[in-house]
């Protein structure tokens, strides 16, 4: 088998919209160049993911990270509406942040974002069907502390769930697939068809000679011109049983990943990273973990 090398780069600039692939990516302390630095609140001010509203995967965000045709900003596009360009709003010299900043939301986190326009907010609401719903802009993710059992002070992210970057392993899902189909050919089940890794939402996929789920015991790895340091796998929740084609919920992968990788409560697939530097990581890269 090959040395393993990164064979996938994704950035989400919206939290829980469509994936967007980039054959390479700018690290940040705070992770990818442009990663999750938008997300969508109800009029609570928390949280609205794809977990409640599923649409929202079909709704696409581009940034000058993940498309060459967007100068600055950020674009939204979804079937049956036309395309939002909102302009950039930096806070730079002046302190314009483009809108009022509020507290908002996110699971267990008190957060604050800075509103982008009612246009913005008007063009969600109808693409996913949910009135009321506002898009926010982290402003400054240097706020944000991760929790400091896994973590080193300054270390700091947008609007993930929890850590800058997570990785998966192409070995882990190929044996994940195989223990799914056992348990349909058990219960009597037509095969399904093999889990894509977009399930999982990874900014980075690694294949070559690993052997499945070997990341969990990895404490560093270097992709690129950046060495990462591992925090802890992922513990993973009912948004991976939908399907980003048909938007329909299913059974799996988390009725075998509580079979086989349940602990502490909850079940795990791929692992959080969080930069010890900053630099850039291409497809291709090889990856030297510790």
């Amino acid at each position: 088998m090959s040395s393993p090398r990164v064979t996938g780069l994704a950035v989400h600039p919206l939290k829980s919209g469509a994936i967007r692939p980039v054959p390479s990516a700018t690290v940040e302390r705070a992770g990818f160049a442009g990663d999750r630095r938008w997300m969508v609140v109800d009029a609570d001010s928390r949280l609205v993911s794809a977990r409640e509203v599923h649409g929202l995967f079909s709704v696409v965000a581009d940034t000058p990270q993940t498309s060459e045709d967007v100068g600055s900003g950020l674009r939204l596009r979804a079937p049956g509406l036309p395309d939002l360009a909102l302009p950039d709003a930096d806070a730079g010299a002046n302190g314009d942040t483009g809108g009022p900043v509020i507290p908002v939301r996110l699971h267990r986190h008190d957060l604050t974002g800075a509103l982008v326009s009612p246009e913005a907010d008007a063009w969600l609401s109808e693409a996913v069907g949910r009135p009321g719903l506002r898009l926010v802009r982290c402003v400054d993710p240097t706020a944000r502390a991760l929790n400091p059992a896994f973590s080193r002070e300054g270390d700091h992210t947008a609007y993930a769930d929890g850590y800058p970057v997570t990785l998966a392993s192409r070995s882990s899902l190929d044996r994940l697939n195989d223990w799914i189909a056992e348990t349909a050919v058990e219960r009597g089940e037509e095969l399904p068809e093999p889990l894509p890794m977009e399930r999982f939402r990874p900014n980075v996929v690694v294949e070559g000679d690993l052997e499945p789920f070997v990341e969990d015991a990895w404490t560093t790895v270097r992709l690129g011109e950046v060495t990462f340091r591992i925090a802890k796998p992922v513990d993973r929740c009912v948004m991976t049983t939908i399907d980003l084609a048909s938007l329909e919920t299913g059974r799996e992968p988390i009725r075998t990943l509580a079979r086989h990788r349940r602990w502490d409560g909850a079940t795990w697939f791929a692992v959080q990273l969080i930069p010890d530097g900053t630099g850039l990581v291409h497809v291709g890269d090889e990856v030297v973990p510790d």
